[in-house]
């Protein structure tokens, strides 16, 4: 089969020698296709780059009908060209057609995965980035087959990706739920959200089906913290639920007990519907330079580079400011950057140069907005780490792999592979680019082994409170009972110590029992500074500040906290902080936020059942409900998720409000003149919220 290297050798050519060349490209592929597997990616890659050559050079519009007559013969019939297909072809692709998903056509791999699926069969899917996994999810949805669907998606950046293309299409007949507060009905419902959420959900009852995203993640070796908490909330609900389909990318196996419960068929494919294109980039003098060069330049734009962790993905920004770089148009988000965050913040400058961020340390919001200005070309580059890879969709034709490890470990084949599977988008890049700074990991079969998938019997100690009664043994009700009895704690209670895991709960016992004597751990309703200062020198026995918090200490903490209640509205907050930081420590208050939302919360409602062993009519739930919204109303944080930054909707929200009257009020806002917004502000409300019809509209007209 011809090489990259061929390929672009014929990009050059043009007259007969293309015309010629093509020919015999066509005529090999033909042939391969007779003793080669359907989804060989050097075959199926033929197909965009013949298209891309049908783009670039109009002497090949006499190739049109014989491409199309390829891509229908391996498969990609999202490719065949219905203006010049022959009868059958034509016919083929006008039967694939998904009216109400915007007129998509399927491709072979799709049609196979959605069969199975719509013959009521269990499914988990393995396929490249590339091969249009979240499509089947929308299939299913359209089909009119299922009523209550569960969702499950491992981040809150792929929750609001999720959530928009769901309202879009299904907003006028699914109710879809994000939040404890929002109640189901007897409609149909989607339950929408990540494990933490989902799990502790009272109001799923049955369910028709459960789809998990990104199913990799329940394998505790992927190292992934919260992969215990994942397998505790697919476990819950698949006792529910009467179909599941799970998919992922790049898995070969998923090894499971002989007595699994849950039977299921594994479809593993190569099938991907871009080509992409590998450049070896390793052993340069000066790899920065390079770096720079290839992302500013054009053919390769828009451009992902990929850093190993927040400061590096930092520096790499530094270093095109360094040289000048200023592509793109991000001046107004960063003068927003600056009014809402305050002036210093090095985002800002690198925005203004069209340069973008992201990485844990990137408000989600600003994060959501910066990859809308990536795809559509505002903000060209993007450096990011690996928050980016785990299923959220840009529109980059290139990705330039500048680092290979991840939290100071290399990356392993799988990682990259899903790195590298970023590169080209169906509909948009035709072929991707890819470009290597570092030697490729060593190619490895990846196998998934999830706790929920072996013996039950053997699920690790934090999911013990998890499983019901009739799957439980004497193996497991004796090791729940010997942490019951060793923490001294009621069924009931383990279930709230399950969030912070049985490691912990011991660590917090000891700490509570060390602090027993401070009264300032006495107190209930609002909390002094002195009481929250006790808190957060208990929470330094269990966990390091620095590391999980990006403080300095427990008094640093405790003030922070204050901070943020008594500063109103947020964006005072934001400008104290980076006008009294020096620049080094200022995306740590970011680390602070994403702990407020979830992991002081949860250590405060395990401490305070240690607590009351020695004060008993202490009550820490104020600080505790009112951490994970920032103490501002609860509508504003929900917003904040869906791509809407606090800064934005708190000059509208009313207290009143809930989280859908808020989104009405900010819509209203973006077409009325008289409201101050800028530009920047009504495009921001309009792509978070203006793209889909929910279904309390609906139901309301």
């Amino acid at each position: 089969m011809i090489t990259e290297e061929g390929w672009r050798e014929i990009e050059h050519l043009d007259g007969s020698d293309l015309k010629g060349r093509v020919f015999a490209v066509l005529a090999e592929v033909a042939e391969a296709l007779q003793t080669h597997m359907g989804d060989d990616p050097l075959i199926l890659s033929a197909v965009p780059r013949l298209y891309d050559l049908l783009e670039m050079k109009p002497e090949l519009s006499t190739f049109r009908e014989a491409v199309t007559s390829l891509a229908r013969s391996v498969g990609l019939w999202n490719y065949i060209d219905r203006g010049v297909a022959s009868g059958s072809d034509l016919l083929l692709a006008e039967s694939l057609v998904a009216n109400e998903l915007d007129d998509v056509v399927f491709h072979r791999q799709q049609i196979a995965a959605l069969n199975t699926l719509l013959a009521g069969r269990n499914l988990i899917l393995s396929a490249p980035t590339s091969f249009g996994k979240s499509l089947l999810i929308d299939a299913l949805l359209a089909s009119g087959r299922y009523s209550r669907v569960a969702v499950v998606v491992p981040t809150i950046a792929l929750l609001d990706e999720t959530r928009r293309r769901l309202a879009r299409r299904f907003g006028a007949h699914f109710k879809i739920l994000m939040y404890g507060e929002q109640v189901a009905d007897g409609g149909p419902t989607i339950f929408l959200g990540t494990q933490e959420r989902l799990i502790n959900r009272t109001d799923i009852g049955h369910l028709d089906l459960l789809i998990v995203d990104e199913f990799y993640k329940l394998d505790p070796a992927r190292a992934d913290e919260r992969s215990i908490t994942l397998n505790s909330a697919v476990y819950k609900l698949l006792k529910r639920a009467s179909q599941f389909f799970f998919l992922g990318p790049n898995i070969e196996n998923v090894r499971v007990s002989d007595d699994i419960q849950w039977k299921f068929e594994f479809l593993h494919t190569r099938f991907s519907t871009v080509a992409v294109n590998t450049y070896d980039l390793r052993g340069l003098a000066d790899r920065e330079s390079r770096l720079v060069s290839e992302a500013v330049s054009p053919e390769n734009s828009p451009a992902l580079v990929f850093a190993s962790s927040p400061d590096r993905a930092n520096l790499l920004a530094n270093a095109f400011l360094d040289r000048g770089i200023k592509v793109g148009a991000g001046e107004q988000l960063a003068d927003w950057i600056d009014q809402n965050y305050g002036a210093g913040w090095s985002l800002s400058d690198a925005v203004r140069a069209g340069i973008g961020l992201h990485h844990g340390r990137v408000p989600r919001a600003l994060a959501s907005r910066l990859v809308s200005q990536f795809n559509d070309g505002s903000v060209p580059i993007l450096i990011c780490t690996s928050t980016l890879i785990e299923g959220v969709n840009t529109a980059a034709k290139s990705v330039l792999i500048y680092d290979k490890k991840i939290n100071r470990k290399d990356h392993d084949f799988f990682t990259f592979s899903n790195i590298k599977g970023r590169a080209g988008r169906l509909g948009k890049h035709h072929t991707g680019n890819v470009f290597l700074f570092d030697d490729e990991p060593a190619p490895d079969n990846v196998e998934i082994t999830a706790p929920l998938f072996d013996e039950l019997s053997d699920v690790p100690d934090d999911m013990l409170v998890y499983i019901e009664p009739d799957d439980t043994t004497d193996n497991t009700r004796d090791r729940l009972s010997a942490i019951q009895a060793a923490l001294g704690l009621s069924p009931e209670e383990m279930l709230t110590i399950a969030n912070i895991g049985i490691e912990k709960a011991y660590l917090l016992r000891d700490a509570v029992e060390g602090a027993r004597n401070d009264l300032r751990l006495d107190w209930s309703g609002y909390a002094k500074y002195e009481n929250i200062l006790a808190l957060c020198e208990v929470l330094a026995e269990v966990v390091n500040i620095r590391g999980a918090y990006g403080l300095a200490s427990p008094r640093h903490l405790a003030f922070y906290i204050v901070r943020l209640r008594d500063d109103q509205p947020i964006a005072d907050f934001f400008r104290w902080h980076m006008g009294n930081t020096f620049p080094q420590y200022r995306e740590g208050v970011f680390k602070f936020l994403r702990a407020c939302e979830y992991g002081i919360p949860q250590l405060l409602a395990a401490m305070i059942i240690f607590v009351r062993r020695y004060y008993p009519h202490a009550d820490y739930s104020l600080l505790e409900g009112a951490l994970p919204r920032f103490f501002r109303h609860p509508a504003l944080k929900h917003l904040d998720e869906q791509g809407i930054p606090m800064q934005l909707s708190e000059r509208f929200v009313d207290q009143n409000d809930t989280t859908e009257t808020l989104a009405r009020a900010l819509l209203l806002a973006k077409d009325d003149p008289r409201q101050r917004l800028s530009d920047l502000e009504r495009q921001w409300i309009e792509i978070a919220l203006g793209s889909g019809r929910s279904h309390d509209q609906a139901r309301a007209n």
